[in-house]
């Protein structure tokens, strides 16, 4: 973004705060609404504050995507059609998204990455990012979220909000990165399972080999590597890009998010840094 052009943070709703990740298909509609009204209400606070609003597929995206291996590599015709449901059913959660986020007056713009995204191998190497630019030079919020993709070396995959974020910060450079889920940070171990779990509430690239062997994979079904894939990118990026703030916090708590994007971040989160 260019200088002056106000504060950039992207923001990510987890599939797991706004679906039910256990129940196929299942939106938690409710907190799409309310965390729709607190963007708004942050936008409205803050008039400079540009974001671009990512979410995960959720109970959408991962059932048909573990069925048919979509990520590792679709095998023959049946393959490449549950290829094609993974990308629709995405495609319906940010559709409901967005058609939310409209509702409540926010100018939400819905943004297919696999329109123009291409893998080699699981990694990122074409993606028309320059599009998110211009509609957030135009006032837009662009709405982007984990997809399919052709791969080069694999046939397909899917490509996460968070490798996504990823690719899009080194180029955008935005201030923070708000990841927005079902659980106020990393903890030693999953806290929907372990009430003994307990919350580390910084970590920098040093910490790595020390959290490691505490993370675990996520609640219900996701076929993006969970909490260990999610730590691992965000510390490389924070290593990458100066200044970057990243952040991982719940948004079940009602005023979380408005409250984050305006500065004020909850007691309980894990924040990443250099």
């Amino acid at each position: 973004m260019k200088s002056g052009s106000g504060k950039l943070i992207l923001v990510k709703l987890g599939g797991s705060l706004i679906t039910d990740k256990t129940r196929e298909a299942t939106a938690r509609l409710d907190v799409i609404r309310r965390l729709a009204t607190e963007i708004k209400e942050a936008l409205e606070s803050n008039p400079e504050l540009k974001l671009v609003v990512g979410h995960g597929s959720g109970s959408f995206g991962h059932f048909p995507g573990k069925r048919y291996g979509v990520r590792d590599g679709v095998k023959g015709p049946e393959g490449w059609k549950g290829f094609a449901e993974t990308a629709s059913a995405a495609a319906r959660l940010n559709r409901l998204v967005t058609e939310t986020m409209l509702s409540t007056g926010i100018k939400a713009f819905p943004m297919q990455p696999s329109a123009s995204l291409l893998c080699r191998d699981g990694e990122i190497v074409r993606w028309e990012w320059q599009q998110v630019r211009r509609a957030l030079e135009r006032g837009l919020i662009p709405i982007i979220y984990g997809d399919v993709a052709f791969d080069e070396v694999r046939g397909s995959t899917i490509v996460s909000t968070d490798e996504l974020f990823f690719f899009l910060a080194q180029k955008l450079r935005p201030s923070t990165i708000l990841l927005v889920g079902k659980v106020a940070g990393v903890f030693t171990a999953d806290p929907l399972l372990d009430p003994e779990a307990k919350l580390i509430p910084e970590v920098t690239p040093s910490d790595w080999g020390k959290i490691l062997g505490a993370l675990r994979g996520s609640y219900g079904v996701d076929v993006t590597g969970g909490m260990e894939e999610k730590v691992k990118l965000m510390l490389k990026l924070v290593e990458m890009v100066p200044g970057l703030k990243v952040v991982i916090m719940s948004g079940e708590e009602e005023g979380a998010l408005r409250n984050a994007l305006l500065g004020s971040l909850p007691e309980r989160c894990t924040i990443f840094h250099s």
